[in-house]
């Protein structure tokens, strides 16, 4: 995947909100003369920012100054590497090695220096704690040899130039240890770039020979078209993220890091996804992915979503402190993310608006959508009223008698609710028959899919404007708790809520991530809902995933007391971070989730989804096996008003009715 960094940060507000787009590389400009210039005080702490944003240190491993986590970098030794002439090799090397520090440790703080001596600029090194230095003037080669952090050297390009006369140039900063080579427009007596590109075919070339970072008039609108062009290890932009020279756009920085990633994302997580429809879709499917690269490049689009998660849907939602199911439990402190707390009442609302958005843009005036708690229906009605799109959404008809009161809701806020007969009348089948709509009325209508399930690009748009959840957690778990948490739970059925949660502690590798799902009468019984914990792999729903099936491929009805979790399937990724061992997968029964749902209302006086509750009764059990000085994190993605038919009816209490 290609690395993104942004250059010309110059305060601790635009590091955190560059950081929590997902940077890996920030830098530092240390140059005279540039309007981007930092101070060595305020680069310090915008360093200091960056590390706290990151996990610490794990024990062991090796640091520079004892500070840092990057790392050992000797440059004798990366020196002697090339000294046989397979400096292409040793740059990969080099290359490789700076790709894993940002993986573990992103972002990394890079200053950017021109015109110093080796002196002058260890010195500013030292005082601020960088992890990368830059070198962007004119500087001699053996200076890329003394230091003990990685070099990126910028090479510039010139009109002319071929792909050897760069290599040529390259290769002595190579040898004498650069970690890394950025190209850059050449300039004529200043340092840095122009803010113009240059060739991108000549890029390419050089690419195909040794790794390189590609800057030069990169910006929102481009940087997804350079990265195909180039395929480069990594693209560097400053000027092209500015509404004013120096002064960054937070909107553009995050459209231009939205726009790289999408760009290298695969259609696949590892064996799973892909996209598994009729022809008749797949022209829509494109062009859904056209429009969502379109809409996330363009800062317009980030500002009125921000704007509206802001004044429309209430983030960010807060972390609340559960001190008395701490106190209960005697264990690890239990901290809730409350998205029960979101306008709508469940964290529906943020795919759901941001999906709606792009159908405007899409042109497309009717929506479709599938529920089966209602709370997708509900939000996807409110977005819908909020921007005036017509909507329609299919629910089983089970669902839609446990779920009487959202469905009621959707009504009022305009929405056709389709009741469906077919099948088990639950999710899957809201699923299947919203399929079928699509395919009938593909030209004018867009499925608004409620959770990280379906084809390509589906499972990604979904877990992009859910991930919401996950970068707010993290900073308020290192700004409440001072520390990330050992733990976090979220409950899983298709699994937009756990991915939205997780996502941003995927590379946290201290965090552990549990996944939640229903296991009904117990997953013996063959009554359940727990897909990863029993199923086996296989395509459903235009994705290959995990579900529930016979011996004979067929899908087996999965049973949950929670409408939301009741599906025989899950979102690729999910299938994705089983697989390859970075998340874990249990399940509880609908007696333990309902026995939490009335301890966590009795204790904290927060009543959840039934969805939820099964993450809190596996949170709760957790929380008393660890120690004191732990901390659990869980997702509380609804509150349960919904359920209350169904809590009721389950508890043998009989609701009043005149």
């Amino acid at each position: 995947m290609t690395l993104v960094k942004v250059c010309g940060i110059k305060s601790r507000e635009e590091a955190q909100k560059t950081a929590a787009a997902g940077a890996d590389l920030i830098g530092l400009v240390f140059a005279a003369g540039s309007p981007r210039t930092v101070s060595v005080d305020d680069a310090r702490a915008i360093v200091a920012t960056l590390r706290g944003l990151r996990p610490a240190v794990p024990a062991g491993e090796n640091a520079r100054r004892g500070d840092s986590p990057l790392f050992h970098f000797d440059a004798a030794s990366q020196s002697t590497l090339a000294a046989d002439g397979a400096w292409k090799d040793a740059l990969a090397v080099r290359c490789s090695a700076l790709a894993t520090a940002c993986a573990s440790h992103r972002p990394l703080a890079v200053g950017v220096f021109a015109g110093m001596d080796a002196v002058e600029i260890e010195t500013i090194a030292a005082a601020t704690g960088i992890d990368v230095i830059q070198l962007s003037g004119a500087e001699e080669p053996s200076l890329c040899g003394q230091f003990r952090v990685p070099v990126v050297k910028a090479v510039h390009v010139h009109p002319g130039d071929s792909a050897d006369a760069i290599l040529a140039r390259v290769q002595p900063f190579v040898e004498h240890g650069a970690a890394a080579i950025l190209l850059d427009t050449g300039s004529s007596g200043a340092f840095g770039g122009t803010g113009q590109s240059f060739d991108w075919t000549l890029a390419k070339e050089v690419q195909e020979q040794i790794p390189i970072f590609v800057a030069g008039g990169l910006r929102p609108q481009n940087v997804a078209a350079a990265i195909a062009a180039t395929s480069a290890f990594a693209v560097d932009a400053s000027s092209g993220l500015e509404h004013e020279r120096g002064i960054k756009d937070i909107s553009r920085i995050q459209s231009y890091i939205a726009a790289a990633r999408f760009a290298t994302s695969l259609r696949k997580f590892g064996a799973f996804g892909g996209q598994f429809v009729p022809e008749t879709l797949m022209g829509a499917l494109r062009e859904l992915e056209e429009s969502y690269a379109a809409c996330i490049a363009d800062p317009a689009f980030h500002r009125e979503l921000e704007e509206l998660q802001r004044t429309y849907v209430g983030r960010p939602t807060p972390l609340y402190f559960a001190r008395r199911l701490t106190e209960k439990c005697g264990g690890a402190r239990i901290w809730l993310k409350r998205e029960d707390l979101a306008h709508t009442g469940a964290h529906k609302i943020n795919n759901a608006l941001g999906q709606a958005l792009v159908a405007r843009r899409l042109g497309k005036p009717r929506i479709i959508a599938e529920t089966g708690a209602g709370q997708h229906g509900v939000a996807s009605a409110t977005a819908c009223a909020l921007l005036g799109l017509d909507l329609t959404v299919y629910m089983g008809a089970q669902d839609v008698r446990r779920q009487s009161l959202n469905v009621f809701r959707m009504k009022l806020l305009g929405a056709k609710v389709v009741a469906v007969e077919s099948g088990a009348q639950t999710l899957k089948d809201a699923i299947n028959e919203a399929m079928r709509d699509w395919v009938t009325n593909v030209e004018t209508t867009h499925y608004l899919v409620g959770s990280a399930i379906g084809p390509h690009p589906f499972p990604t748009i979904v877990r992009d404007f859910q991930r919401v959840i996950g970068i707010e957690a993290r900073e308020q778990m290192l700004a409440q708790a001072g520390k990330l948490p050992d733990a976090v739970v979220a409950c899983v059925g298709g699994g937009s809520n756990a991915i939205g949660i997780f996502h941003r502690f995927i590379e946290d590798s201290g965090v552990e991530l549990v996944g939640v799902e229903a296991g009904g009468h117990g997953v013996e019984s063959g009554r359940h809902s727990a897909t990863l914990s029993a199923g086996q792999p296989g395509v459903f729903h235009g994705t290959r995933t995990y579900l529930l099936q016979d011996a004979g491929g067929q899908v087996v009805e999965p049973h949950s007391i929670s409408a939301g979790l009741d599906y025989p399937g899950v979102g690729p990724e999910h299938a994705h971070l089983k697989e390859s061992g970075r998340a874990t997968y249990v399940s509880v029964t609908d007696q333990e989730a309902l026995d939490a749902l009335v301890e966590v209302g009795r204790l904290e006086g927060i009543t959840p989804a039934l969805e939820p509750a099964h993450a809190f009764a596996y949170a709760l059990r957790r929380a008393g096996e660890m120690s004191p000085e732990q901390d659990i994190l869980v997702h509380c993605c609804g509150r349960g008003d919904k359920d209350m038919h169904t809590v009721s009816e389950a508890l043998g209490v009989e609701l009043f009715e005149s």
